[in-house]
């Protein structure tokens, strides 16, 4: 840890985070980035402000969007996906010396502050983060991302990992690059302002989906759909080729790797999914996106809704073969002492496909068979 890195810079609110000489960002919802925690401060009010000209939106709704926010602040500035000294700052210090630098803290912080950081070190003493660059290699392992060099067999078919098919499933079989193509050019006609308002002015609609809007946000601007446009031009893709069955194991393993799975292959289905299920009934975009089978998830003659617990659960069963039929990974999973929770922490990010929560409880209730030494 460097030297000038400490316990009280961690909890000042203007503290900004260097990294090779650049801020250490941290984000709500993943895609609203800020600088310092003193940053967030304005935001919070913002949205606490947000509908309050609303009779179903009142001052207790107000305090406890509030709240909830700054705890998800200070939790993504701490379990940074950046840098490690917060998190390794907060968790090599007590809670008295933690109660102690927020008590010196000069500076305005809102109600709830302290608070919120208390919690934060007490989950994360009794936690270890699974994501793909987690320092605890069986952290790592339990990544959907981690690559399995054998490959896993599920649903009739090869794939070099977990998230490879939990993306790929998301297209229909029938679906072809050409039709991906096509949406993407009718997306880019749009002007998407208004759409997205309809779902910003609603605190019924917005705040239980506020993950899955700032998602749309991000990725229906013009830059971000030339995006995807230009990376389904490459990787030695034709029109003619199917979505999933490109994504899966053939003659050479690792076409794609795990993070182009999820930020081409997922977030462009997931992008389809969404509008069509935010679309109102009568938008000629949702009967498009019908038409190419973005109404649903179709695995063999089941259909399940991209936002359904039948869908979910899908990847309790293919977790069920990585972790429960192939060795190597039973082991790993069994190794996590279960007084350690396994958590799924990026960015303050969710899935609207499988909440954060429900990935998370998945996972441990895989630990708890594999401990059980039930196959």
């Amino acid at each position: 840890m460097a030297a000038d890195f400490s316990l009280q810079a961690t909890v000042t609110p203007s503290t900004v985070i260097l990294k090779d000489g650049h801020p250490v960002t941290f984000a709500i919802h993943a895609f609203i980035e800020f600088k310092s925690l003193s940053e967030l401060f304005p935001y919070i009010e913002s949205q606490s402000q947000r509908w309050k000209d609303r009779s179903d939106f009142g001052e207790p709704q107000r305090q406890l969007l509030a709240r909830e926010l700054l705890r998800r602040g200070i939790e993504s500035r701490i379990v940074s996906m950046a840098d490690e000294r917060p998190l390794e700052t907060l968790m090599t210090h007590t809670r008295e010396e933690l109660k102690q630098a927020l008590a010196r803290v000069k500076e305005p912080v809102p109600p709830g502050y302290a608070e919120a950081f208390l919690e934060v070190q007490e989950k994360w003493k009794h936690a270890v983060n699974c994501w793909s660059a987690a320092p605890s290699i069986p952290a790592r392992v339990l990544s959907n991302w981690y690559p399995i060099e054998e490959g896993i067999q599920l649903y009739g078919a090869t794939y070099d990992s977990t998230e490879h098919f939990w993306q790929a499933v998301k297209y229909h079989p029938d679906v072809k690059l050409a039709e991906l193509l096509d949406l993407l050019t009718l997306f880019q006609r749009e002007d998407w302002s208004r759409w997205l308002a309809r779902l910003d002015d609603d605190p019924k609609i917005y705040l239980p989906n506020a993950y899955a809007v700032e998602f749309l946000r991000h990725n229906l601007t013009p830059e971000r759909l030339q995006w995807f446009r230009n990376e389904l031009g490459g990787h030695g893709l034709e029109a003619g080729d199917h979505a999933r069955l490109v994504q899966q194991r053939h003659a050479v393993p690792f076409r794609f790797s795990a993070f182009e799975e999820k930020v081409l292959w997922g977030d462009l289905a997931d992008l389809f999914h969404l509008v069509y299920i935010f679309s109102s009934p009568g938008d000629p975009l949702r009967g498009m996106l019908a038409e190419r089978h973005f109404d649903a998830v179709y695995l063999g003659k089941r259909k399940m809704g991209f936002i359904s617990e039948e869908f979910r659960s899908l990847m309790l069963e293919i977790w069920r073969v990585k972790y429960l039929q192939l060795p190597r990974f039973l082991e790993v999973i069994s190794s996590i002492p279960k007084a350690i929770r396994l958590e799924h922490f990026l960015n303050d990010g969710d899935s609207p496909d499988i909440p954060i929560p429900i990935y998370v409880g998945y996972l441990n209730q895989m630990r708890e068979l594999a401990l059980k030494g039930d196959r």
